[in-house]
């Protein structure tokens, strides 16, 4: 599929992952650390481009990191940005908080977007010639919303791709409470260690076949891999995340009309991992939103075929660019 922008394409992409885009990662990514609430350790990797049009931060999705990314990475740069990233705590190079590293949990979001403003304090902005814009993914949407409305200045635009901002779930809102409510009792009476959701357990291996993120076996294939090479894999999630979440999630759609700079949601047409009726709420709520829809995509729309993530790509940089 064609675009004004450099894109690498999917019929390239196996050689090309191997021959240019992990030598550019090994070799121009920065990779680093600091520490976030708690002292937990936190990683970070980021790209200054030698003559940036301008910086891009990217808060990704549940159970991501930044190897996730290395494709990204690649395209922006090739299209002149600076890009950084952290791996929100609990997940990919970053410290877990669990005894067992499978778990998803986190305490309260308020932590992910304190270590956010610590990431963007002492990496972003000292290495930005200009105001960094926001791109978001999925569980990265509502960090990065509650972001904007503390922090409304940092960001010149945000770009929402599949936006975490509702759970796709078959069970009402009322028995869903009440199960969390009754797990947290027994889990807080039991254990000091969290305790998974129903249901939940540790990481496996999702056939292709059966996935329901992208529809690129290519895409799909490398990032399984990468995660199992630097071991990096996140399970379930926990009662405490969802609890959380859902604390998070109801904070975004109360709050969404104080996020005042220009945004863009973009919509998986396809997407079954989360609720899009919750994004089409807090797109309207938002005083200065533009939304796109996808067709046919899958959640992963970075991670998709050609014909999904041109669009997609294309979108972005349009949006950051004029």
């Amino acid at each position: 599929m064609a675009s004004e922008y450099i894109l690498t394409q999917e019929q390239d992409l196996t050689d090309a992952y191997t021959a240019t885009i992990e030598p550019f990662w090994d070799e121009k990514v920065v990779k680093d650390q600091f520490k976030g609430v708690d002292d937990l350790k936190i990683h970070v990797a980021y790209l200054i481009h030698p003559a940036s049009k301008g910086a891009i931060v990217l808060s990704s999705g549940r159970t991501e990191g930044s190897i996730k990314y290395k494709e990204v990475f690649y395209d922006l740069c090739q299209n002149g940005y600076s890009v950084f990233t952290l791996d929100h705590r609990g997940q990919g190079q970053s410290g877990r908080m669990a005894s067992n590293p499978d778990k998803g949990y986190v305490k309260d979001y308020g932590d992910f977007v304190n270590d956010l403003n610590t990431f963007v304090t002492q990496f972003v902005l000292p290495n930005s010639q200009h105001q960094p814009v926001f791109l978001c993914h999925s569980m990265g949407c509502p960090i990065g919303a509650l972001y904007a409305i503390k922090h409304p200045n940092v960001f010149a635009k945000i770009a929402f791709t599949a936006p975490f901002f509702g759970i796709n779930s078959p069970i009402p809102e009322g028995v869903a409470n009440f199960l969390i409510g009754t797990s947290l009792f027994f889990n807080n009476l039991f254990s000091d260690e969290p305790w998974y959701f129903l249901g939940q357990g540790d990481a496996g291996s999702e056939p292709f076949e059966t996935n329901v993120v992208s529809q690129s076996e290519t895409r799909y294939q490398i990032a399984q891999k990468v995660f199992e090479d630097a071991d990096a894999k996140l399970g379930g999630i926990t009662t405490q995340w969802l609890k959380a979440t859902l604390i998070a999630l109801s904070q975004v759609e109360l709050q969404a009309d104080q996020i005042k700079v220009p945004v863009l949601l973009i919509q998986a047409g396809s997407d079954v991992v989360v609720k899009n009726a919750s994004q089409d709420v807090v797109c309207e709520k938002i005083p200065n939103c533009t939304m796109e829809v996808v067709e046919g995509a899958y959640h992963e729309l970075m991670m998709e075929q050609d014909q999904y993530r041109v669009k997609t790509m294309t979108s972005v940089l349009n949006f950051f660019e004029n």
